[in-house]
């Protein structure tokens, strides 16, 4: 009973918000001056980011602001990990940019909502540790692809081109970009690439600093002083209003529920996913462990929260929470802190924001871009064999050019596919020569064997990917021995795949008057073949092989 406590915790260790165990352990004023210093260090990052990510998403600068503030606050306060900073993504500017040209906005507010209820759904059933197992080329994979459409989708504001409709497709965006050419604005340039310089600059020779802040502010404050004609948030959407909207529910209607599942579908799984990983990352850093199917609860509701004040999708963030850690915080508080000094800047500068140049966020998003692609994984996993080149190459190619949603299916399906061909390959039978007395603890080479005796060790998980070439050695027994013996002492799992070809041999051996007998089952593989009928009379039971041949004249 102790066992299966443990094996199954209750839903208390399992969904308590992190903000609960840190309070429980103590808190005192240094751990709170330690969370409101990574708190505010948090928020100069996200400021821009937040702002950037929803314009490239087809969204206004606002609702960045108010998805970073709703769901950022609600994450932290509810979620399972202690560092997990909640936020717009940049992962999800491809899914939202499509969202909203086929739905507009309202359809995108509705299927975050929805997303945020499938979470809660997610978490409460425990499935979260199940979308853990992607395949580590399929997560390299797609991030790499939105990386690449990110960045083609910044080129348009990079350089200052004048282009009425922007295709979403790559394949038609580039010739679309390329045609528009004689429209690009020296300034619109100028300032996205000043605005790189100075984040890499800073990076290199100021770490500490906030780079991407200092860059956008540098860039506001050029366009304003030397009156450049570029587009800026003032010009392309009117500024920021300096105060969080009244909450409001989504419109609901049967047909566009069903118009948006897809959608919110797509929402749900790369939400889990960048979450998880997030959280991951965080305990990779601190050493501790995050409670995943909380982490998903609090993301759904934090969706949910963020779509009622008008907000896009909500995840976790992986470079933020990164930042989070290195500045020092103690828990949950920190990114609790880290809204309310948004709320703070956006309703103490909001006129300000007018002056930012769109091109300087987007010379912001190149970075977030460039970073996003794991170069180093990318190296390593082309140089892995060809399998992990495969899963990666075609997770990138379908991220690109098909769907987000269909490149992990498909990645993830390949992958799979590469672990059972490997596992069979790690599946092996041999036989045993020379067990002719009973006595001996290992039956060994070097002793004549019973002519009427044939014993085999199955090695490795007898599953259905490795039950036909194990079963093509089993039916090669030639006629003349009237005593089988498959030894499963190496044998870890069983399915019932393994357990029909177990039984198929059985049948066999029982036409041919030939007593199987079966050693070394463990109590889940014993289960397993009692299930599918291998039972006495038609086969036979032992603890090891020394016994099945010491019994084996009565059998």
């Amino acid at each position: 009973m102790t066992q299966q406590a443990s094996a199954s915790p209750g839903f208390a260790p399992l969904f308590t918000p992190k903000l609960i165990t840190v309070l429980r352990e103590g808190y005192g004023a240094a751990e709170l001056r330690a969370d409101a210093l990574a708190g505010l260090t948090v928020a100069i990052v996200a400021l821009p980011l937040s702002m950037a990510i929803a314009i490239a998403s087809g969204a206004s600068p606002a609702q960045g602001l108010y998805t970073a503030i709703i769901g950022g606050f609600l994450v932290s306060a509810l979620g399972g990990s202690r560092y997990q900073i909640g936020g717009p993504a940049g992962a999800f500017i491809v899914l939202v940019a499509g969202i909203v040209a086929q739905h507009g906005m309202s359809g995108l507010i509705l299927a975050t909502f929805m997303s945020g209820l499938m979470l809660v759904a997610i978490g409460l059933l425990r499935l979260g540790t199940f979308i853990k197992f992607i395949p580590f080329p399929v997560t390299v994979g797609f991030t790499a692809g939105i990386a690449v459409i990110i960045f083609t989708s910044q080129l348009k504001e990079i350089f200052g081109l004048a282009l009425a409709h922007e295709p979403g497709e790559l394949v038609e965006k580039i010739p679309a970009l390329w045609q528009a050419r004689a429209s690009l604005s020296p300034a619109a340039l100028g300032i996205a690439l000043g605005t790189v310089a100075v984040i890499l600059g800073l990076k290199r020779t100021r770490p500490h600093w906030p780079g991407m802040l200092i860059a956008v502010a540098l860039a506001a404050g050029f366009t304003a002083a030397a009156g450049a004609d570029v587009a800026t948030i003032g010009s392309r959407f009117g500024g920021i209003p300096s105060s969080l909207p009244a909450p409001a529910l989504p419109g609901l209607s049967l047909d566009k529920v069903l118009a948006l599942l897809p959608a919110a579908v797509s929402l749900t799984l790369l939400g889990a996913i960048e979450s998880l990983l997030s959280a991951v990352v965080a305990d990779g850093m601190t050493g501790r462990r995050h409670r995943s199917n909380c982490e998903l609860v609090a993301q759904g509701v934090a969706n949910m929260g963020s779509a009622l004040f008008g907000g896009i999708c909500v995840t976790g963030t992986i470079a933020r929470t990164a930042t989070n850690v290195r500045a020092g915080a103690h828990g949950p508080v920190a990114g609790m802190l880290h809204a309310l000094f948004l709320l703070g800047f956006m309703l103490l500068a909001a006129p300000l924001a007018s002056y930012i140049p769109l091109a300087a966020l987007a010379g912001v998003l190149a970075v977030v871009a460039w970073n996003m692609i794991e170069k180093p994984a990318i190296a390593i996993l082309l140089r892995s064999g060809w399998g992990e080149a495969a899963v990666l190459l075609v997770t990138f190619g379908l991220t690109i050019f098909r769907d987000l949603t269909e490149a992990i299916v498909v990645g993830l399906a390949l992958g799979s596919v590469l672990f059972i061909q490997r596992m069979s390959q790690a599946v092996g039978v041999e036989a045993l020569v020379g067990a002719d007395t009973a006595d001996s603890a290992q039956p060994r080479p070097d002793q004549p064997q019973p002519r009427d005796v044939v014993v085999y060790r199955i090695s490795g998980a007898l599953f259905f990917g490795a039950t036909a070439s194990i079963g093509s050695v089993l039916d090669r027994i030639q006629d003349g021995f009237r005593v089988l013996v498959v030894d499963f002492s190496a044998v870890p799992f069983l399915d019932s795949t393994g357990a029909n070809m177990i039984e198929g041999l059985a049948h066999k051996a029982q036409r041919r008057g030939i007593a199987l007998w079966l050693t070394g089952t463990s109590r889940d593989i014993r289960r397993v073949l009692l299930t599918h009928g291998l039972r006495r009379p038609l086969v036979h039971y032992a603890p090891t092989v020394e016994e099945a041949l010491r019994r084996r004249h009565g059998s």
